[in-house]
């Protein structure tokens, strides 16, 4: 979170912007957020083809909602309830949609976000993550706060899929960044981040003790 509105980010091999098949990073070209209406952004790890439902079924309800034309949209947080009940419907059939999700959204002038999982939990919180970035970016996003400016924000995000893509072997440089604001929903282009492995642990390895 950042004063005024929320980031997200995603990272393309296991997040965002690619596809695997397997071990295989097939598609280097896949996109995990999702816009929602004028207020707001779904962005989802897990299954790609699974996600692909969601976003057909997200698609679907804003034509919907969209053709009543009354004048009263879903907000963020409809949609947040929404998508826990899609996905505790499913777990409950035992065919669950393999995916973690994290709803953004600004309206009325408040900052929305929150998570689902897939049997259906759901949670608000000025800091989410999902997948492997529960273990390895919530430490990071807590300890720079939540006062920050949209570009300190957009930077923490970048240093943790840095530290990401140092730990996860399936993962890559690419990454997504998306903002939502009272200035309305921006999803940036994917771009390589930098990397650096000059530290002294990247260089030595050591198992059971003894130096490689």
């Amino acid at each position: 979170m950042f004063l005024g509105g929320y980031c997200l980010s995603l990272e393309p091999l296991t997040r965002i912007a690619t596809g695997s098949y397997g071990s295989l990073a097939r598609y280097r070209t896949v996109k995990r957020l999702e816009k929602v209406g004028d207020f707001t952004i779904v962005g989802a790890s897990g299954d790609l083809s699974d996600f692909q439902k969601i976003s057909s079924m997200l698609k679907e309800m804003s034509t919907s909602d969209a053709a009543f034309d009354d004048g009263c949209n879903m907000t963020p947080r409809d949609i947040h309830q929404y998508l826990g009940r899609v996905m505790y419907n499913r777990r409950n059939k035992f065919d669950p949609l393999w995916n973690e999700l994290v709803v953004a959204g600004f309206r009325d002038g408040k900052p929305f976000l929150g998570a689902v999982d897939l049997i259906g939990t759901m949670y608000e919180d000025d800091i989410v993550a999902t997948s492997f970035g529960n273990y390895v970016c919530l430490p990071l996003m807590r300890k720079a706060g939540t006062n920050l400016s949209k570009d300190e924000a957009k930077q923490v995000l970048e240093n943790c899929l840095r530290v990401l893509y140092y730990r996860n072997t399936k993962s890559s440089t690419k990454i997504q960044i998306a903002t939502v604001s009272a200035d309305g929903v921006e999803i940036g282009e994917p771009f390589e981040i930098s990397t650096y492995w000059g530290y002294s642990a990247f260089e030595h390895t050591e198992y059971h003790g003894k130096r490689l």
